[in-house]
């Protein structure tokens, strides 16, 4: 039987503790041999891969992004109500419908039909890197990469590239820590990418293409189909959901990488190991670390009853080093047999629906660029975003040997 949270003695943890911003990894993994649960002033975190686990697939526990408006004192209405009914954020029946519905357009065979571009984005961006010796990856590489594969998925033509790098660096702001400064500039992307969006879809109405648009469009189920403002809502929710995270995830493994020689060595040699790479890569250090969930009744998690309107922090960065699911789970290692499945893409009804997509980027990527910068190292210090949020590096210095 559950113990009631007030009954129960947790541990105090500081999210913003330097101890902990220096090896959260290290923190976490030590932390979760002791104790199932940590309270911090924001909420409990969950630490165990199965009580992570359990916690995503809990109809009574709600996403928590809606939050980070609140928190933040936002009552704008037009950005309430966008928030509102994107599928990031809906639950119970209409969060069903919704995922029924564009699932279709998420398949295997969509993915497959990208790859092509993805190599020959990461190859083009290396090109005039290759021969220089040196280079920011952030900047060079990282940035720029997922823009092109976005633009091919709503099947946008080349020169509009611009625009969508620039409504995905402003939007993306939503899911920050600043928004009543940042405000206008994302209700202003939002306005403009909705124009540019209105139009494609009449376009992709008359005119239809193999890509993820047309799919949205021609996607029903027992003759159900996306309303049009449903389908400039999943427009967003695939920028915002396929832009930050891939740039970042791609960059962090570059500096895991460069910090263990001898896997990259064997990456270089047996590329057909690039899918495993991507696996280990997402596991040992995925860029979303932990996902924020409410509490809408009163129930069960990790064997402590905790009332309604609790925010619970499943800890993925913690789940991911469990050693009961993952051998040696602090040892970075591309040749590790996944006998369970990381969480970094959470778990539940709100399972990342782009993680074929987004392993194929980064599966795709690593194949290439393990070819063409050999001998990768660092070449001084990565800066790193804030602690909260989707983390990654802003900079990331490195070396190789040129010309490959």
């Amino acid at each position: 039987m559950a113990t009631p949270l007030h009954d129960v003695d947790l541990p105090e943890f500081d999210l913003f503790d330097p101890a902990f911003n220096a090896d959260p990894f290290g923190t976490l993994h030590r932390l979760a041999g002791e104790h199932r649960l940590l309270s911090t002033p924001f909420g409990l975190i969950v630490l165990r891969y199965d009580d992570c686990q359990a916690a995503l697939r809990q109809p009574n526990l709600h996403q928590g992004i809606r939050l980070l408006q609140d928190m933040q004192g936002i009552t704008d209405e037009r950005f309430v109500a966008r928030n509102r009914q994107s599928i990031l954020t809906t639950e119970g029946d209409a969060h069903t419908r919704l995922r029924k519905l564009v699932s279709k357009a998420f398949t295997p065979r969509a993915t497959e039909r990208l790859r092509p571009l993805m190599r020959e984005v990461i190859e083009r961006l290396v090109d005039p890197v290759a021969p220089l010796g040196r280079v920011d990856f952030v900047d060079a590489i990282s940035e720029p990469y997922p823009i092109p594969i976005i633009c091919a998925l709503f099947g946008a033509p080349t020169e509009d590239l611009p625009l969508f790098s620039r409504w995905a660096t402003d939007i993306l702001k939503s899911l920050g820590f600043n928004l009543a400064n940042d405000l206008p500039a994302i209700l202003a992307a939002e306005d403009e990418m909705d124009r540019y969006m209105e139009e494609l879809i009449a376009r992709r109405r008359s005119e239809p293409l193999d890509d993820l648009l047309t799919d949205l469009i021609v996607a029903e189920e027992a003759g159900d189909r996306l309303s049009h403002d449903e389908l400039i809502m999943m427009a967003e929710a695939i920028m915002l959901a396929g832009t930050d995270t891939t740039r970042n995830q791609l960059a962090t493994g570059i500096w895991l990488f460069a910090q263990h020689p001898e896997q990259w060595a064997l990456l270089a040699a047996e590329p057909q190991r690039a899918a495993n790479a991507a696996e280990e890569v997402l596991r040992f250090n995925g860029v979303v670390r932990s996902t924020i969930r409410v509490a809408v009744d009163d129930i069960e998690v990790a064997g402590v009853l905790v009332p309604s309107g609790t925010l619970i922090i499943p800890s993925f960065a913690a789940a991911n080093r469990d050693e009961t699911y993952f051998a040696d789970p602090m040892r970075f290692d591309i040749t590790r047999t996944f006998e369970r499945s990381h969480l970094t893409f959470g778990g539940g009804i709100h399972y990342c629906l782009g993680a074929n997509l987004a392993r194929a980027e980064l599966t795709e990527a690593l194949a290439v660029l393990a070819r063409r910068l050999p001998g990768l190292e660092l070449d001084g210090k990565a800066t790193w975003r804030p602690p909260i949020g989707i983390q990654g590096p802003t900079s990331l210095p490195i070396r190789f040997r040129p010309g490959a």
